[in-house]
């Protein structure tokens, strides 16, 4: 058996060539593709996943009114933010009320454009306790509606909510006594993409 000669059990080497680096770079790229497209599902999927259980304080949507109400009460307290960049001010009518288990309430927050020209936001929200989420029932709210607002001008929005008698029967949240609505504007850019013309009335109103 010569020295240069592997020996007779030993399958010879297969050397690495081009095929093989390009198979290799091929099933990264693949594994990378897949990772990105995941994470880009993720985002839909979790803004539906919150809206479904109520999950980090997300508040159901709801399209009537339950069909009575409780004797037990819980305090609702109104909490109102506005994000860095955007002149307003945003404030509650009453910081906190006292409201019925499974009773539809009518809450109303203000808000005024400080700046001299016209801007536009976007509310978000949550609930705390943030498992309380999956028990606040809005019907009527002006979150995720943009609010284009005149120099200067007031505007008041309503949110019409209830909290859920169901929720009586869950041993973990039963017990909760103060519950805690928070919205929080950002601002929208590009809001006054050209001036009014004189006698041109702004025909866009925010939507309650």
């Amino acid at each position: 058996m010569s020295a240069t000669q592997p020996p007779a059990d030993q399958p010879p080497r297969t050397p690495r060539g081009p095929r093989r680096d390009i198979v290799v770079a091929s099933v990264c790229g693949f594994v990378v593709a897949l990772m990105v497209g995941a994470s880009y599902a993720a985002v839909p999927f979790y803004n539906w996943f919150c809206r479904a259980t109520g999950f980090n304080g997300t508040t159901q949507v709801a399209t009537s009114a339950p069909a009575g109400s409780l004797e037990h009460q819980v305090a609702v307290r109104f909490d109102a933010n506005v994000n860095g960049g955007l002149p307003w001010k945003f404030e509650p009518e009453k910081t906190e009320i006292n409201v019925k288990i499974g009773e539809v309430v009518t809450a109303y927050y203000k808000v005024t454009n400080q700046a001299a020209r016209r801007t536009a936001g976007i509310a978000a929200y949550n609930v705390a306790p943030l498992t309380v989420g999956a028990y606040f029932q809005k019907i009527n709210c002006f979150c995720f509606n943009e609010q284009i607002l005149g120099p200067g001008e007031t505007r008041e929005m309503a949110v019409v909510f209830y909290v859920d008698p169901a929720m009586m029967a869950d041993d973990d949240n039963k017990g909760t006594n103060t519950i805690t609505l928070s919205y929080t504007f950002y601002p929208v850019k590009d809001a006054d993409p050209k001036p009014l013309a004189a006698g041109e009335g702004d025909t866009r109103k925010g939507n309650l």
